[in-house]
């Protein structure tokens, strides 16, 4: 059987080298709210390749420009019209650059409380929980609040929350609830069931089993499955296991890439299910492999001041593989290529940043959640990514790859991506899970 090593540093390995440009967060609304038909809009921009600064943002709705403010912030309530729209928000900088975010709505008029993340049935013991809430009180939303198994564990303010929870394995009833202005409420009722042992890969940052191989620019290729002397010349790479400090576990794993080759990255793969499974599934009638179909990858990840500085990007992947179809939800987190998220395009073979801010705490543990499913027509949908706690929901279904009809498995990617200099990095994982039905 060949190894998949070959086609995974193919689709988890291409980098964006070059410069940092403009970011837009938008706090309201997130990406598919359902909202009343008064609808606020809160942003902010930054940019890195501009000295000059934002010269603007504005906000499109259906494709027309129907707000501007002047500055790197924005904030207004601009009306809609029944139903879905498209809105983007866009920032302009005063170099003559500009990027946008586009944030899907639907306007409804009726009360009620509208869940995002997650759905009802299996779930990961830390499912993110994003929901908003509409009324028909003229006073608004007052705050919207979760319960889990009648316990009130989450409140916040105004007509949205975003909150990851931390279940026990087993069947759960759970409660998004509103209150409004006007002493009424709404609630939706989810019944969820975490999932334990028996469907989790746990600290897989301890295994001995990881694959590594440095990835030159800027091809991006696997250098060790090169043939030719020193094909991985001017990269050097590493990993150390059982690392007490910094550790949650007590035993992280600290990941290393340096060299002299500029822009050229470190890929880190985990075979779990299928050929070389390292956790002693080699599934060969592939009835595992074909009945997964959902997946959450769960870590937490240390970067200090002075790598965050120099780390291009940090990529969490997982790979399928099955009857001539591959699919890679590639997640990178680019700190010094620009503090955004960036999702792997599988047919184009190439990132696409999401306008998205990826802001990690430096010198301190970060928790890091990716969810994704694979569809009944073997497509793949990027579900959520959430990040120390609050949780940005995708929902971005895109077409798999084509890969040889004897290629199956399930995997698992780390990778640090090396910046103009080359600099000499690390980085710490702990406590790193995938769990999968």
């Amino acid at each position: 059987m060949r190894k998949l090593t070959a086609l995974l540093c193919l689709v988890a390995a291409f980098v964006i080298a070059s410069s940092a440009h403009a970011t837009v967060l938008v706090s309201q609304p997130f990406i598919g709210q359902t909202t009343g038909t008064n609808v606020a809009f809160a942003a902010t921009a930054t940019t890195t390749t501009c000295s000059r600064g934002i010269a603007s943002i504005g906000v499109y709705i259906d494709n027309t420009l129907v707000y501007v403010a002047q500055g790197a912030s924005l904030n207004t309530t601009l009306p809609v019209s029944l139903g879905s729209h498209y809105t983007v928000v866009q920032a302009w900088d005063l170099c003559g650059g500009s990027t946008n975010l586009p944030v899907p709505i639907t306007a409804k008029s009726e009360a009620g409380v509208w869940v995002n993340s997650p759905a009802s049935g299996n779930s990961s013991t830390q499912p993110a929980f994003v929901a908003s809430a509409t009324t028909t009180c003229a006073s608004g939303v007052a705050a919207m609040g979760l319960y889990i198994d009648n316990q009130l564990v989450d409140v916040e303010n105004g007509n949205a929350l975003n909150y990851q929870a931390t279940l026990t394995p087993g069947t759960h009833h759970t409660i998004v609830q509103s209150w409004d202005n006007c002493g009424g409420y709404a609630k939706t009722p989810l019944d969820l069931t975490a999932l334990g042992a028996s469907n989790t890969f746990s600290n897989l940052q301890m295994s001995p089993a990881w694959n590594m191989s440095g990835q030159k620019a800027p091809y991006y290729d696997n250098c060790v499955d090169h043939v030719e002397a020193n094909a991985c010349a001017g990269i050097t790479y590493s990993y150390n296991r059982n690392i007490a400090n910094p550790s949650l576990s007590g035993s992280a794993t600290q990941f290393n890439l340096g060299g002299t080759l500029p822009y050229s990255d470190v890929l880190f793969w985990n075979h779990l299910i299928g050929a070389y499974s390292s956790q002693g599934l080699p599934d060969v009638d592939h009835t595992l492999i074909a009945a997964t179909k959902n997946f959450t990858y769960d870590a937490y990840f240390y970067v200090t001041s002075y790598d965050e500085a120099h780390t291009q990007a940090l990529e969490f992947d997982i790979n399928w593989f099955l009857n001539s179809f591959g699919m890679t939800w590639g997640t990178e987190c680019r700190l010094h290529g620009g503090h955004e998220w960036a999702l792997w395009n599988n047919v184009d073979k190439h990132w696409e940043a999401t306008g998205i801010a990826c802001n990690p705490m430096k010198d301190a543990w970060n928790h890091v959640t990716i969810s994704g499913k694979r569809n009944g027509d073997n497509t793949l949908t990027y579900q959520t990514i959430t990040l120390n706690g609050k949780t940005i929901v995708l929902n971005k279904t895109v077409p798999p790859f084509y890969v040889p009809a004897n290629w199956y498995g399930v995997t698992v990617n780390y990778q640090m991506d090396g910046d103009e200099y080359q600099t000499s990095i690390k980085s710490y994982v702990d406590k790193l899970s995938l769990i999968y039905w």
